[in-house]
């Protein structure tokens, strides 16, 4: 047998370290994780050996208790809360919590920050939503799916951006840095669509509670507070109260994604000050004595001057960066594998022009309505509404972009998948049949999945073509 000295192995390991961390972060690399995280759903859901823990899994009941002489008391968890709600209500509020901020980001000091550079995308994502929304309705209207309008009407940005970074030159930059924008003010709108049309019965009282809640927080931050304990409290006492106001829990993490600091502790001045006045006493502590660097007093100022760094960068900012590797690479694979493992009992349940449910057209065509909408609604939608937008003069073409161009990088916001699951899992619910709404619900995933695929496969031909054809 062979033996590998220690530091060949040593070094192996810390260069196997350096490529994955180069790998995570490459921009097409969260696209790939969740394109691989919705097949393996799907298997886990479909094989024999797997499908009825994938499901038993899901449907556990999540409680935290604590026990009195009377018995057990739950304080944290509804009775009904299950792994897969606990992923939907709670885990989600994460991720809409990092869309607020990426969104906060964007309009403060982003490419939605002026008028000019938001009116284009911020057009072009209303025409996405529009026409999307008004295609599944005229599939479905009169039927009871009319209801799941929503669904088709958002972009996935993780797995836009993924294939974009994979046609590298071919999109001009400027295409990209639309899509982008596209796709965030889509997410605000996505976000306002499911707080508006897809919650319960509100309970007014509650909902009552919580803005008291929230004005306390906004009052708390224009006071001057910066830490984020304080924020975390009251986000906590915000998702509890939204839960069961009938606000969908989400929304919390989105309403104090905005209510947090978009200004650091220290000011640039006060930064270089106290930078300085640490460094000279580090300087001054140099050859104290003959202990090895950094000695006690040492350490005592490189913490200082860490927490002098990092309260110079707004709270904002660090709290997106600290959640941002959680959310895309722990957050969203979970969520899919969740979401994604439709149980398919045969392959005519791919086939989105029939009935929903066989022989039932009442229930409507809930896959044809999503497939449409994300595959001809999405790119329709976006392009007319934003060439609209350029011969009226209120908005600007992207530099060195063309309309056929332009159109092909519009297919690819029919890439719908996250929030467009999101959605579909909150649909329905006016289904007084609880196998009915299930099987819709799976027919709507499926159609989520196939044209997000075809909007994908679609986008990335065109571009290619385009791209040749402008060679030439």
């Amino acid at each position: 047998m062979k033996i590998i000295p220690i530091y060949k192995w040593n070094k192996s390991v810390v260069q196997f370290n350096h490529k994955s961390e180069a790998l995570v972060k490459q921009p097409w690399f969260q696209g790939v994780l969740l394109l691989g995280c919705v097949v393996l759903a799907m298997l886990l859901a479909n094989l024999p050996a797997t499908s009825h823990w994938y499901h038993k899994i899901l449907e556990l009941n999540i409680e935290l208790n604590i026990f009195d002489s009377e018995g057990n008391v739950n304080i944290l968890f509804p009775r009904d809360m299950t792994v897969e709600k606990f992923i939907n209500d709670i885990l989600m509020v994460v991720f809409f919590f990092t869309v607020g901020l990426e969104i906060k980001r964007e309009i403060s000091s982003g490419e939605l920050s002026s008028l000019k550079k938001a009116l284009l995308p911020v057009i072009a994502a209303v025409g996405g939503v529009i026409i999307p929304a008004l295609i599944y309705f005229g599939v479905n209207h009169g039927t009871q799916a009319a209801g799941g309008w929503g669904i088709p009407t958002a972009t996935d940005i993780a797995f836009a951006v993924c294939l974009l970074s994979m046609l590298g030159r071919k999109v001009p930059v400027s295409l990209k840095v639309f899509l982008t924008a596209l796709a965030i003010a889509d997410d605000l709108i996505a976000i306002l669509v499911v707080a508006l049309f897809y919650g319960g019965a509100v309970n007014f009282s509650l909902l009552g509670v919580a803005l008291g809640v929230i004005a306390l927080t906004m009052l708390m931050r224009t006071l001057g507070e910066k830490r984020l304990f304080p924020y975390l409290f009251m986000a906590v006492i915000v998702w509890i109260l939204f839960y069961y106001s009938g606000i969908h829990a989400t929304m919390s993490g989105v309403v104090m994604a905005f209510l947090i600091p978009s200004t650091a502790r220290y000011s640039k001045s006060q930064y270089y000050h106290k930078r300085a006045m640490y460094i000279a006493k580090l300087d001054s502590l140099n050859d104290i004595d003959d202990e090895p660097f950094p000695n006690g007093p040492q350490k005592h100022c490189l913490r200082v001057l860490h927490n002098v760094a990092q309260n110079s960068m707004d709270l904002s900012y660090r709290v997106e960066h600290a959640l941002g590797g959680w959310v895309n690479f722990v957050i969203m694979p979970i969520f899919a594998l969740a979401n994604a493992g439709v149980t398919v009992p045969s392959l005519s349940y791919f086939n989105v022009f029939v009935d929903t449910i066989a022989g039932h057209p009442e229930y409507g065509l809930v896959g044809l309505g999503i497939f449409l909408g994300l595959v001809l609604g999405k790119p329709l939608g976006i392009t007319l509404f934003s060439w609209a937008a350029v011969k009226c003069g209120i908005g600007d073409m992207p530099d060195k972009a063309n309309w056929p161009m332009f159109f092909a990088v519009a297919c690819l916001g029919g890439i719908g998948f996250t929030m467009s699951i999101f959605v579909d899992t909150l649909s329905f619910g006016n289904i007084s049949d609880a196998a009915v709404m299930t099987a819709m619900r799976d027919a709507g995933k499926i159609a989520v999945l196939l044209g997000s695929v075809t909007a994908g496969v679609l986008g990335t031909v065109l571009i290619n073509i385009v791209y040749r054809l402008s060679r030439r």
